[in-house]
This record gives structure tokens, C-alpha cells and sequence, in this order.
């Protein structure tokens, strides 16, 4: 017999993650032997800098090291976070109070909502954007209120047309640029627009900002504009930036009122980042310009150029202003939907692309294509669908 025990009602309104349940389909393939060239997810390939390695196995090898760590993190990681913002996004953060260190923004994201929103409260979520603002929103029982992001306004949201929702019960709004998946980059005068909007309203704006370095020699913080302390929040990752996607290393910034209460929940959930991880992450945040250069700009500027090559093989089309680790693309007006092309492209060419539909209803008729791949793959990937579209 089983005994009668059912799940919470909250995961009926949360699935397996698309990449879950589609990385499982294409290891099978592989099984196959069909050697599938993955384009779709956004993880580095590229090692972080030796620096970060070695100060990793350095740390490791002390004998007083190994137990629970600090909930807000050694004061070192914490003010090598300071310099970094101070360095790169000129936003003076007092280490102590305005910075949170994270076992990576995704978490914090959950930190966030826990920290902020009741059930029943509304939450602003992008369309389209990251699922996990969405699937987060549902978990913690709060209301998603989605606001459009279209290419005929650069993936900007629209103002005038917030204005004009019902947004008494807003208590947060969850904004991402340089934008994923559109590539759409970060400006002053969107993100004045944005702390302006919350400032009306009450409303919590909170900047997911992993990407600000790739493809990008001018990063930019929403927390380095005026007023921005007084109602706005910033996560940050090292995944991308420095090549760590593993190890699970973020951040939070923002007044130290906000981070006190995320530390509140946070301090209940985990037990702090082993202490080598987070020395390591140290030495990483001092990764000079030249390192940056190299690894967030030359090599993702050379897989750029072969990602368009494939996009207009598929003859699909694309904005130039893009920044950031992926290339979004619309798809041509014979398929019915990114769903139809990203399995044509899977099951005969083999190549791995992400359909938009994933991020939202406003991404069905895109294509995402993540250039964290060997330009020697994605060439490849390209001969692939050359082929493919020669024998079609």
C-alpha cells in the first residue's frame, strides 16, 4: 500500500525547469551517438582566471577552514565586492551594511521574494524574461503581473503603458539589464525611468545584473544613480563575469534596511560558503582589465560573429545593438512557432538552440543561441545547418 501523502499545492503551479527536462532528452541523444553541439545554455566554458584556482586550493589545504562560515560572508569577500563596484560601476557600498554575498543570484532571487512579498501581493515579471522571476513569484504565492517587453521598443519597458495597469497591490518589479534573453543593454535613462516608476509607487526595483560585463566595455549598476538606495536592489553573479558558473558565488546590494531582511531569510535557508570558495572569489574580483578583455569581450566578439552567420542561415533576423552571452533572433514568418524551428534544428541538425517561448509568450516567434561554446563547435554547428538547409 502507499500511504496517501501529496505534494504542496504551491508546486502545482511550477514545472521542471525547460532545461531540465530538455538536457535529459539530449543526453539520451548523445547516448545515440548523435553527438548534439549545444547552443542553448548560458554557462561559461572558460575556466576562471589561475589566480582564483590557486587561492582556492591554497585555502583549502588549512585545517581551520572546513566548518560553517559567516551568513554574510568573511569581511574580505565582502569588501572586495565594495572595490569591485566602487572599480567598475563607481557606487561607493559601505561592505558591512549595503552588501550581501550569495551562493549565486539565482538563490538570491528567491531571498528577495521571500524577503518582500506576501501572498496575495503583486509582482511586476517581465515577458519575456528569466522563468525564474515567474516560477519564484508562484512558489512564494504572490500574484504575477507581467509587463510587456517588445522589439518595437528596443525590449524596454513601456511606461506609459504601466502606468496605465492596475498597480495598487505592486509591492515588487523585477528588471534585467543588459537584458536575457533579448540582449538589450543597460542605459542611464532607463534605469532613472525605473527608479523613478518605483518611487511613485512604492514599488521595489530590483535590477538582476549578471551580464553587465560580456560584450560590454561600459558596465553599468542602476544602484549608481541618484536615489537609487532609497528603493532599489541589485543581485550580481561572478557566473558569468568570471567564469564560475559552478561555484555558486553572487551578490546583494543595496540600503542596508533591504539587506538586513534578505539576511533574515537568508540566514534561515543556508549555512554560509566554505571558506575557500569564498577566498578564491577574493582574488577573482580582482581580475584586471585585461583578463575582462580578453575573456569577456575578444572571445565572445568571435563567437558573435559566427552565431550570426548561423541566424541568417536560418534566415531569421536580429538587432545589432545586442550585448551580453546570447544572440536573439526572430524566427521567419514559415515556422509557427520557436518551438518548430529549435526541434527542425535539434532532430536533424543535431544543434541545440533555445525556442524564446521558454521566457514568456512575447519570445514565442525567437531563438536564443548562447555563445558559450568553442568557435571550433560553433562552426560546426553552423556546416550542420548549412547542410541541413541544402538537403531541405
Amino acid at each position: 500500500m502507499t500511504l496517501s501523502i501529496l505534494p504542496a499545492n504551491r508546486l502545482r503551479s511550477v514545472q521542471e525547469y525547460y532545461f531540465s527536462t530538455k538536457l535529459k532528452e539530449i543526453a539520451q541523444m548523445n547516448k545515440e551517438g548523435k553527438d548534439v553541439i549545444s547552443l542553448g545554455i548560458g554557462m561559461p566554458d572558460l575556466p576562471p582566471s589561475e589566480a582564483t584556482i590557486s587561492a582556492l586550493a591554497a585555502d583549502a589545504q588549512k585545517l581551520n577552514v572546513h566548518g560553517y562560515q559567516s551568513y554574510n560572508g568573511i569581511p574580505e569577500l565582502r569588501q572586495a565586492f565594495a572595490q569591485w563596484y566602487q572599480q567598475w560601476y563607481h557606487v561607493p557600498l559601505n561592505p558591512d551594511r549595503e552588501i550581501l554575498p550569495l551562493m549565486g543570484s539565482k538563490e538570491g532571487i528567491l531571498h528577495v521574494s521571500l524577503a518582500f512579498l506576501n501572498p496575495g501581493d503583486a509582482v511586476l515579471v517581465p515577458n519575456p524574461g528569466y522563468p525564474t522571476y515567474a516560477s519564484i513569484s508562484k512558489l512564494v504565492e504572490a500574484e504575477i503581473v507581467y509587463y510587456d517587453l517588445d522589439e518595437r521598443n528596443r525590449w524596454y519597458p513601456d511606461f506609459d503603458a504601466l502606468e496605465r495597469m492596475d498597480l495598487s497591490r505592486v509591492k515588487l518589479m523585477w528588471v534585467n539589464y543588459p537584458n536575457m534573453p533579448t540582449g538589450a543593454p543597460a542605459t542611464e535613462l532607463l534605469f532613472d525611468r525605473l527608479i523613478d516608476f518605483g518611487r511613485k509607487h512604492g514599488i521595489l526595483i530590483c535590477n538582476d545584473n549578471p551580464y553587465s560585463f560580456i560584450l560590454n566595455d561600459r558596465p553599468i549598476s542602476i544602484l549608481s544613480r541618484k536615489n537609487a538606495m532609497e528603493g532599489c536592489l541589485e543581485l550580481n553573479s561572478m557566473s558569468k563575469s568570471h567564469n564560475m558558473s559552478g561555484w555558486r558565488i553572487g551578490m546583494l546590494a543595496g540600503n542596508e534596511q533591504f539587506v538586513e531582511w534578505v539576511l533574515r531569510v537568508k540566514s534561515n535557508i543556508d549555512s554560509g560558503m566554505f571558506h575557500a570558495l569564498q577566498m578564491a572569489a577574493v582574488e577573482a574580483l580582482h581580475n584586471d582589465r585585461e583578463w575582462h578583455r580578453k575573456f569577456n569581450i575578444e572571445v565572445y566578439a568571435k563567437r558573435r560573429l559566427i552565431a550570426e552567420k548561423i541566424i541568417k542561415a536560418l534566415h531569421c533576423t536580429f538587432d545589432s545593438f545586442q550585448t551580453g552571452m546570447f544572440l536573439w533572433a526572430k524566427i521567419p514568418e514559415n515556422y509557427l512557432d520557436a518551438r518548430e524551428l529549435a526541434d527542425e534544428i535539434l532532430y536533424q541538425a543535431h544543434v541545440f538552440v533555445t525556442p524564446g517561448f521558454i521566457f514568456g509568450s512575447n519570445g514565442n516567434r525567437y531563438i536564443r543561441i548562447s555563445l558559450c561554446s568553442t568557435e571550433e563547435k560553433m562552426q560546426q554547428a553552423l556546416d550542420r545547418i548549412l547542410l541541413m538547409k541544402r538537403a531541405m
